[in-house]
């Protein structure tokens, strides 16, 4: 059933557990994951970021979820991941996406705010949640040192500002992961976590999950982190399956595939602990 995250995150919240979203790209890894979902009896946020339109439409995207989350005996969220451009996400909102993220998070704190307030109301208005970034989760090719890396992390004193004027449904926020494979070991802040956590309501979602962890994870699942973000971690298991078993047809080929980013998903369910 297509939903949005809201009953998801408060039973989340309740249970301290998380929710992974998952990446897809076409509708073999879309079906993958729903399928996974449901082997389980899990709930499910079914992502597409902006980025990943230079491999399907946005329409095509939002046809493959909406099919997908309709027919599913789950719930399903269909999530716009990392909206950039607001004419994007508002597109996404028409075309029946459930959730929304709107990513501001390299402009200065007060257009931050203006950009994800004006999407909140927006998407609000279409029975639409939004997901809004504070800090910047930045990439794990420069993550060799924690002086070298672009990701900024979250300031405590701004997160509860935030919430409130923007009046956006969940927070992505930057302890420490990074997007894509890491060139060195995350460090997470289970402080700034805690710190966050007593001064915002509203559910906490972490970007850059792929290779942070299990420990990791599982403790931010335990700690307050409502929604994971998984994507490296499916293709990274996909191409090792392929190198594995040396397919010698396309059927075949993305049979191995198809199991291999189940088997992940199925992994980051038991990690994050989700009901």
């Amino acid at each position: 059933m297509l939903v949005t995250t809201k009953e998801m995150f408060e039973k989340a919240q309740k249970g301290n557990y998380a929710i992974p979203a998952a990446n897809f790209f076409d509708f073999n890894s879309a079906r993958t994951y729903v399928e996974t979902a449901e082997k389980l009896n899990k709930p499910l946020i079914l992502a597409f970021a902006q980025a990943h339109m230079e491999e399907i439409s946005l329409e095509e995207a939002a046809l493959v979820g909406k099919y997908l989350a309709e027919k599913a005996t789950v719930p399903v969220a269909l999530h716009l991941d990392h909206g950039q451009d607001e004419n994007i996400i508002k597109q996404a909102i028409d075309l029946g996406f459930s959730s929304v993220m709107i990513d501001a998070s390299q402009d200065p704190i007060v257009k931050n705010i203006k950009r994800s307030k004006d999407i909140a109301e927006y998407a609000h208005q279409h029975g639409v949640v939004v997901e809004a970034e504070i800090g910047h989760v930045g990439t794990g090719n420069s993550y060799e040192f924690k002086e070298t890396t672009d990701t900024i992390y979250t300031e405590v004193e701004e997160t509860a500002r935030f919430a409130v004027e923007t009046g956006v449904d969940s927070l992505a926020v930057s302890i420490g992961t990074a997007h894509g494979e890491y060139k060195g070991i995350p460090k997470i802040s289970f402080e700034r976590l805690k710190e966050i956590s007593n001064v915002v309501a509203i559910p906490l979602v972490l970007h850059g999950g792929s290779s942070s962890g299990d420990e990791n994870l599982s403790k931010c699942a335990q700690g307050g982190i409502s929604k994971i973000n998984i994507f490296t971690d499916f293709i990274v298991a996909g191409m090792k399956s392929i190198e594995k078993h040396a397919p010698t047809d396309l059927f075949s080929l993305r049979k191995y595939v198809n199991e291999a980013m189940a088997e992940t998903l199925t992994h980051y369910y038991e990690v994050f602990g989700t009901k």
